[in-house]
């Protein structure tokens, strides 16, 4: 069983609940149009390094006449997309040792996975298993923007928690973001393993609570999603969380959610800016 990447580099909640929000279906037309994918069409598409499944329920609700596949080496991702998320097909297995037959599917997908695989292997598995014609959609995060409310910056519990702890250079260990690459040399890479008809893309995600244009159920969802990355980073340190900086962080979520409650606005943003590289083979 492999649970390196839910135990050691970011949790089931923090994971599922960030790439949710991302790939929720008010921001799916700047999706749509740099997958450019017939809608109707029934397609067979392998969700690469899928974690817990955000991005593969949106992709069942998008194309709703598609047979969605989706691998992570992670069992405890599997485990929950299995669990609750419905329309998948969701399997473990392996980037660089894709366990499908040649000319199995006609579209293959990968969100913030590129960076962790070696190229050859990443590019190579997804061109064997593709249809001839087939698209490879790499979805790569980009540098975006942040800024905390005033009532959400770390609390003198937290820091006395953080200042107790040794941590471990858990992205080193591990080798996530082994294989970086930059605007320029990520289409290059695709190029260099044999896609063609190469485009790229950039969806804007602008998570900002107060903006007016999202309704309550998803602005409430922005600001539990930060709550469980900032618990589950707590509990990712030991298998006990410490209760005083636990509670420290419900009470300044609790204000933050009172606020907004309260129309008292603090224009806290997150915005992600994910790069689209499109290509067929």
């Amino acid at each position: 069983m492999n649970t390196i990447w839910s135990d050691n580099i970011q949790g089931i909640q923090t994971l599922y609940l960030s790439r949710k929000l991302r790939f929720d279906d008010v921001f799916f037309d700047q999706y749509r149009d740099a997958f450019n994918l017939e809608k109707s069409a029934e397609l067979k598409i392998l969700e690469i390094g899928c974690g817990p499944g955000a991005l593969a329920g949106a992709l069942h609700r998008w194309y709703p006449n598609a047979q969605i596949t989706a691998i992570d080496r992670d069992n405890n991702f599997i485990s929950f997309g299995k669990q609750n998320i419905a329309g998948v097909e969701f399997i473990e297995g392996d980037a660089e040792h894709l366990p499908f037959e040649d000319n199995t599917f006609d579209v293959t997908i990968s969100n913030t996975v590129q960076e962790h695989v070696e190229p050859k292997a990443f590019w190579g598995e997804q061109y064997r298993v593709l249809k001839p014609g087939g698209i490879c959609l790499c979805l790569s995060a980009r540098k975006g923007l942040y800024c905390t409310a005033p009532c959400l910056k770390i609390t003198k519990e937290e820091e006395e928690f953080w200042q107790s702890v040794t941590l471990e250079n858990e992205s080193e260990k591990y080798g996530v973001c082994r294989y970086p690459t930059s605007e320029s040399e990520l289409p290059a890479s695709m190029e260099q393993y044999n896609f063609r008809d190469i485009t790229t893309n950039y969806a804007i995600i602008n998570l900002t609570p107060d903006n007016p244009k999202y309704s309550v159920q998803m602005a409430e969802a922005m600001i539990e999603a930060q709550r469980q990355t900032n618990l589950e980073a707590i509990v990712s340190v030991h298998s006990i969380a410490d209760e005083r900086a636990v509670e420290a962080v419900n009470s300044k979520f609790d204000e933050r959610l009172r606020l907004y409650h309260d129309g008292i606005k603090q224009w806290d943003t997150s915005v992600s800016i994910t790069m689209i590289v499109r290509g067929k083979k």
